[in-house]
């Protein structure tokens, strides 16, 4: 689902909170070491997101954030701020020996180069999150 999370709106608060939980406390994201990614160049995107991206000449970066049932990537378009919010039962995670990642959900894709170490350590961390809050069962989403 791909939202614009640039104001404070509660409907949309409610369908992020719905889809991957509540915003970690301040005491979890300690020990957790953080919950945030460094910045991340976007090399390729889905049309969707490319065609937000093109509205403007930045750089094209973005962010993830852990939540406990899933992550959001956010990236900037002129003066707002888009989130993709992805569940971590449909995550789909593919990374080639360059260090470039691509996040599936669904229809929408971004693809992302991750060549630093503080980056690639993010994705081993989200990764071994994932695999510990993914639900076994069905009625547990």
């Amino acid at each position: 689902m791909l939202l614009n999370v640039s104001y404070n709106n509660k409907e949309i608060f409610r369908k992020i909170e719905k889809e991957v939980g509540k915003p970690y406390s301040f005491i979890k994201r300690f020990a957790l070491d953080g919950i945030g990614s460094p910045k991340l160049h976007i090399i390729d995107s889905s049309i969707h997101i490319k065609n937000l991206l093109i509205l403007d000449n930045n750089t094209d970066s973005c962010n993830i954030e852990l939540r406990p049932r899933g992550i959001i990537i956010r990236f900037r378009s002129l003066l707002e701020t888009f989130g993709l919010i992805i569940p971590y039962h449909k995550l789909s995670l593919n990374k080639t020996d360059l260090g470039i990642y691509t996040i599936y959900r669904d229809q929408y894709f971004i693809q992302i180069r991750a060549d630093t170490k503080a980056s690639q350590k993010f994705f081993a961390k989200m990764l071994g999150h994932r695999a510990d809050n993914t639900p076994i069962n069905i009625e547990d989403l």
